[in-house]
């Protein structure tokens, strides 16, 4: 998905928010997240935003089988970074973050998969991501202090402008495979395709 204008207010606030940057990337929520054994021949890293349909449709009919064949084979690290469109994915992305480590990856993959009842529930956004973060074992009041943690906004916000600025990501989702940058839903031939290559 191509940068919509309502991305730009984003970015204006995570500009803003830069004084206190140090802080908030001492915070471990902000650590990297990803699957995969450490020494894989290729790392992919997905630059991804949780109400894309375009990522939600990568990660229902391409991931599982990445998974499945490429990563838990040993061939691929996929490292996965934020990179919210919106506040609603901002909001997701605080949540996922929050959960344990080895939930994050399938809370987000819930999330895409319930991208429809959650991300567009007009005026019912924070209830219905509150309703699946509960399930995946977060109290509400763990969750109503997390999506109202600035430090913790701002900071998946600066990762969000780094990317942007060090990468030239312009859409959603975004891959880098080694050095190589490919925007759009792949499908699983193509994106093992560009792994060989990379590996090459």
């Amino acid at each position: 998905m191509s940068l919509p204008r309502r991305s730009l207010a984003l970015a204006a606030f995570g500009a803003t928010a830069l004084p206190g940057l140090a802080q908030a990337q001492q915070d471990p929520r902000l650590a990297p997240r990803g699957t995969g054994q450490a020494n894989a021949p290729v790392v992919v890293t997905e630059f991804f935003s949780l109400t894309c349909g375009h990522c939600a449709a990568f990660h229902r009919d391409t991931w599982p089988r990445v998974k499945r064949e490429l990563v838990d084979t040993g061939r691929v690290r996929m490292v996965w970074r934020d990179f919210p469109l919106d506040q609603v994915a901002l909001m997701g992305a605080c949540v996922a973050r929050s959960l344990p480590e080895d939930r994050y990856e399938p809370f987000i993959s819930t999330l895409f998969q319930t991208q429809e009842r959650w991300a567009y529930a007009q005026g019912r956004q924070t209830e219905e991501l509150a309703r699946l973060a509960a399930l995946a074992g977060m109290d509400r009041a763990t969750f109503d202090r997390v999506v109202a943690d600035e430090g913790l906004r701002r900071g998946i916000l600066e990762q969000r402008l780094q990317a942007e600025q060090q990468f030239q990501i312009r859409a959603t989702p975004s891959f880098l495979f080694g050095s190589r940058l490919h925007s759009g839903n792949l499908p699983f031939d193509q994106f093992a395709r560009l792994v060989q290559e990379t590996r090459a």
